[in-house]
């Protein structure tokens, strides 16, 4: 492993350990936990949460695709956002996936897709609506969730992954969240992304890889509609607009948020810290931008 990732594993875990600090399962939240959706008992797991108040009934489905520069994370990390997300009445599908340097790209894309697959498989075990398929993404996790929702609805560009996506399938709707759409790579030891791109993709940012990662160009009139939020100290910030502007393009239906101000600022994925009231309230306004196309 690189010093850079190891560094960032580091420096992301206990950031995440101080954010969760005393947090405890909701009482409203009944969980399932720790289900293999491939083969790799380790990295290929995913919980399930649902709102105790529904049970019986079939609900919509909220994936989680977690971000940490491609070599940090997991469901375990995200366990308390994605349970609050539950409780706004979904069925939430939490899961982990292969990380760099251990499992180069597209490792994580073939996950993603094998996630999809076990949903259709077990719908009717957990009460899954089918017709009703959402999916939030941050950081790299939104870069993650963009490759494949791209692969969904572009055949060009799915040429480009060995991935047999479930016929005719694409999420209704997407929150991308302090997203990277963006990748480059250069010869600055100092650049982390260019330093996490040499543990990432197979050969270190070859122009076919790059072509693949940064996507933008293959977005077509069938991307779904879109949440983009971004915060006012969010390093990745400059991205965001990049995005909404091809959304714009494409006249596809979307929000873009920026969260903070100066007095109140607030930093990259600042979401997955429930604790704060602007993370409840992007929250809340993203799970009610999807249920705007429940019906």
């Amino acid at each position: 492993m690189s010093a850079t990732s190891d560094r960032v594993r580091k420096m992301f875990g206990e950031g995440d350990t101080l954010r969760d600090a005393g947090l405890t399962m909701p009482d409203n939240i009944e969980r399932y936990d720790d289900i293999c959706y491939g083969t790799d008992s380790k990295w290929q797991m995913l919980d399930v949460y649902r709102p105790k108040e529904k049970q019986g009934e079939l609900l919509p489905v909220l994936i989680n695709v977690h971000g940490g520069a491609w070599v940090y994370g997991d469901k375990e990390r995200y366990q308390y956002y994605c349970m609050s997300l539950a409780q706004q009445g979904f069925a939430v599908v939490n899961f982990s996936y292969r990380l760099a340097p251990e499992y180069k790209f597209p490792a994580p894309v073939e996950d993603m897709n094998q996630v999809i697959h076990w949903i259709f498989a077990h719908k009717k075990e957990y009460g899954f609506d089918m017709e009703h398929i959402f999916a939030v993404g941050d950081s790299a996790g939104a870069n993650l969730l963009n490759l494949y929702t791209m692969i969904c609805i572009n055949p060009e560009y799915a040429k480009k992954y060995d991935i047999k996506t479930p016929q005719g399938f694409k999420p209704n709707a997407v929150a991308l969240n302090c997203g990277a759409y963006i990748v480059k790579v250069n010869d600055d030891p100092n650049d982390l992304t260019s330093c996490l791109m040499k543990d990432y993709l197979p050969h270190g940012g070859s122009r076919e890889e790059l072509e693949m990662v940064n996507a933008l160009p293959y977005m077509t009139e069938e991307y779904p509609p879109a949440f983009v939020m971004t915060a006012n100290e969010d390093f990745l910030r400059s991205e965001a607009p990049v995005m909404v502007k091809r959304l714009q393009e494409l006249q596809i239906l979307h929000e873009f948020r920026l969260y903070g101000n100066e007095e109140h600022p607030l930093q990259h994925v600042f979401h997955c810290n429930i604790k704060l009231e602007e993370a409840r309230k992007c929250n809340m306004e993203e799970c009610a931008f999807f249920q705007r196309f429940l019906g």
